[in-house]
């Protein structure tokens, strides 16, 4: 024990472990180059997740406007594709949207790995904007109709922004959430953060180092964009005061 603490503690030991961090550091990230993949990696998840968190806005925002219908069959495909989605695993449905939806259509898959997973994110961002939407009390819609508004301007000049700050924090956890959930797009052939540490796992037989450097990687993205998220809110916020 005592020759253990001397190793751990003396110049020696300190100076074979640094060794022995810079050799595996090269080894994994700097020999042959391999930390472009990495860099690739990064521009191919921050490109999925921008579109897809595009999409899926849109996408979530129709659904819930059918799932607030008065019209019977809009409210009943509203909830059939909210309870597809949630009830299927996203990478179920990233192999069917890439292997069997657009199997043969000439895209590049980077795109259609977004569309997968803004058909996913769209399910849940539909409930946030729909509790958002009914979160709103019902004398602001009498106030607009009051006002002689339709209830189409109603419902995107006085719901809908007054909604919106209620929903934005929930909308920062789901873009966050669609982020780790891009992890998977190794799967259809992607070289996305994920499969750019298997990769080098794999050429170099080295485990641990790959795979923290991919979870440093995600959690520097994702401590970036709380962070900016956190200004909008407060800025959001800050309209309320009066």
């Amino acid at each position: 024990m005592n020759q253990c603490l001397v190793w751990l503690t003396g110049g020696n030991g300190i100076s074979a472990w640094f060794a022995e961090f810079a050799r595996t550091f090269e080894k994994c990230f700097i020999r042959e180059d391999r930390y472009k993949l990495l860099l690739e990696g990064i521009g191919v998840t921050i490109k999925i997740s921008l579109l897809a968190a595009f999409l899926g806005l849109i996408i979530g925002f129709l659904i819930a406007i059918c799932s607030l219908s008065k019209n019977k069959l809009l409210r009943f495909l509203g909830k059939v594709y909210t309870d597809v989605i949630r009830g299927t695993p996203s990478v179920t449905q990233l192999m069917i949207i890439y292997f069997v939806v657009f199997a043969t259509v000439d895209l590049e898959k980077w795109i259609i790995a977004a569309i997968a997973f803004s058909i996913n994110s769209g399910a849940y961002v539909s409930e946030i904007i729909r509790a958002g939407i009914l979160s709103i009390d019902k004398g602001q819609t009498e106030a607009g109709r009051s006002l002689g508004l339709t209830g189409v301007q109603t419902m995107f000049y006085i719901v809908v922004p007054q909604a919106v700050k209620n929903i934005f924090p929930a909308m920062c956890n789901e873009f966050i959430t669609l982020i780790k959930e891009t992890a998977i797009v190794g799967y259809v052939g992607l070289m996305d953060i994920q499969k750019a540490g298997d990769f080098i796992k794999s050429a170099t037989y080295l485990a641990m180092m790959p795979l923290i450097a991919t979870a440093i990687i995600y959690f520097v993205l994702i401590k970036i964009l709380t962070t900016v998220l956190g200004v909008i809110e407060k800025r959001l916020r800050k309209s309320d005061i009066r």
